[in-house]
């Protein structure tokens, strides 16, 4: 797999958590740190997801928004 984006975070799945339409997938990533991704049902079920799959979190953003208490 080749991919432009440059964050790309090798894990592990830890956790399905199902909804009506999306999923939370939690991703623990080496050295403990751990990551949540809302995905479709759908795409959960065709990428196989579940806990203890390998899996990459790839993260392409143009924008990140920091916010600090008023």
């Amino acid at each position: 797999m080749r991919l432009s984006a440059r964050n790309c975070l090798k894990g592990k799945v830890v956790s399905v958590s199902d909804g009506a339409v999306n999923a939370e997938v939690v991703l623990e990533l080496a050295g403990g740190s751990r990551l949540c991704a809302i995905v479709t049902r759908d795409a959960v079920e065709e990428l196989g997801l579940e806990s203890g799959v390998d899996a990459s979190a790839v993260i392409k953003a143009s924008n990140i928004i920091l916010a600090v208490p008023a």
